[in-house]
């Protein structure tokens, strides 16, 4: 059998638009569309049969016309598009019903494989999109794009998923009772009574208020985030975390934002760190913006990290200044280990650039540690040895921990092509 014999056996199955013709043949002759396939095989069989050449002028029973409407649907799907922002889009197809049984009870009828060439969902794909790249100069991406198109022939209807976008950057906390997500009270979602014995009675977890803190980074960060991108919504991913009593310093904690649904995806990142600044009204500052690739969250939330704290303490008299000193120095670069309340199983971490400052019966210690270390049990001794407690021999109070360095142990978080301008 020749290629003209197989289009001859199709087009005696019944009407077929040149689309429809074409496609069983899509492997064949590249740089054809299946349109000019379908046209030049209907030529063909007229010549090879020495018969007038007449254009279809019936309904294709095939696609019933449908293949004649990609023009159509593209200028629908930028039309639902216009608001929108993107670089990159993918079309997709949910094609009219049975069309599918139809296409492929013609191949049968005319002894052809059910799946030669391609489909119409394939060329629907195709076609569509090609037009609508025309249309936004955007670009087509199979892996991840900014857009996804789903022309709906059932319902008549261009449905547009706008995938997440993120922004990345680095926080510092300037105030205290400020938690790092959410502050909602957990144990009585945020009512701030939970019902025992009979009755409403306050909630002992939050002391009545509902709340943990009085806000959160992430609400105070999030809304100029999700506003600036005109998202539906906008997640907040922290790397690691502190209490909401910690003030975070120095060159700040690494994050993302996750944005559902954004309409717009290249903010200007000066104004947006602006707009967090005046929302949080000097409690939260933000710097490093940057766009971020998907993966970027996985880096912030799964990166070892080493962080530098601050710890204010207090102690009895009888330490000066000297014994102080003295005692720092000898933690400096030490492996200290610390046994685990519940599991009394034993970690070690080891003090990296311990550095103090002693005062009239207060001082603060300083030191770097990799994640996972019982902060104020290195000055306290709390289940833990060496500590601080043990190199002066008296009792140390920790008044306040504070961070003031977050680095990843792999290397920087803003050293990677995860991040764009």
């Amino acid at each position: 059998m020749t290629v003209l014999d197989d289009a001859r056996a199709l087009l005696a199955t019944g009407p077929l638009c040149d689309p429809c013709l074409g496609r069983p043949f899509a492997e064949r002759s590249h740089g054809l569309t299946n349109r000019e396939r379908g046209r030049a095989l209907r030529v063909a069989v007229a010549l090879d049969d020495d018969e007038s050449f007449a254009p279809p002028d019936e309904t294709c029973r095939v696609c019933a016309g449908h293949a004649s409407e990609y023009d159509a649907w593209a200028e629908r799907a930028a039309n639902a598009l216009a608001d929108t922002e993107f670089a990159t889009y993918l079309v997709g197809t949910r094609p009219p019903p049975d069309l599918a049984d139809r296409e492929r009870s013609a191949r049968e009828q005319a002894d052809l494989p059910a799946d030669a060439g391609e489909s119409f969902r394939s060329e629907c794909n195709r076609e569509v999109g090609k037009r609508l790249g025309d249309r936004t100069d955007a670009t087509v991406d199979f892996e991840r794009p900014d857009v996804t198109v789903l022309v709906d022939f059932e319902r008549s209807t261009v449905d547009v998923e706008r995938n997440p976008a993120f922004v990345y950057g680095r926080y510092r906390k300037l105030e205290r009772d400020v938690a790092q997500t959410d502050a909602t009270c957990s144990a009585c979602g945020g009512r701030g009574s939970v019902w025992r014995e009979g009755e409403a009675r306050p909630c002992e977890q939050c002391g009545g208020t509902g709340r943990l803190a009085e806000t959160s980074v992430e609400e105070l960060v999030c809304p100029p985030v999700r506003e600036a991108m005109r998202g539906r919504e906008a997640v907040f991913h922290g790397a690691g975390r502190e209490e909401a009593a910690a003030l975070v310093l120095g060159s700040g904690r690494p994050f993302v934002v996750e944005v559902k649904a954004p309409r717009r995806r290249t903010p200007d990142l000066s104004a947006l760190a602006d707009a967090v600044a005046e929302r949080a009204g000097g409690r939260v500052e933000v710097e490093a913006l940057a766009i971020a690739e998907r993966e970027m969250v996985d880096r912030v939330k799964e990166t070892r990290l080493r962080q530098r704290f601050r710890l204010e303490l207090s102690f009895d008299d009888g330490v000066d200044a000297a014994a102080f000193d003295d005692a720092v120095a000898t933690l400096d670069g030490e492996r200290v280990r610390q046994r685990s309340e519940a599991t009394a199983e034993e970690r070690t971490r080891t003090l990296r650039d311990v550095t103090g400052e002693f005062g009239d019966g207060t001082a603060t210690l300083e030191f770097a540690v990799d994640a996972g270390t019982d902060v104020p049990a290195v000055a306290t001794g709390e289940r833990t040895d060496p500590s601080l407690a043990d190199r002066l021999g008296v009792d140390v109070a920790v008044t306040a921990v504070d961070v003031v360095g977050v680095t990843a142990r792999d290397g920087s978080f803003e050293d990677t092509p995860l991040l764009g301008a």
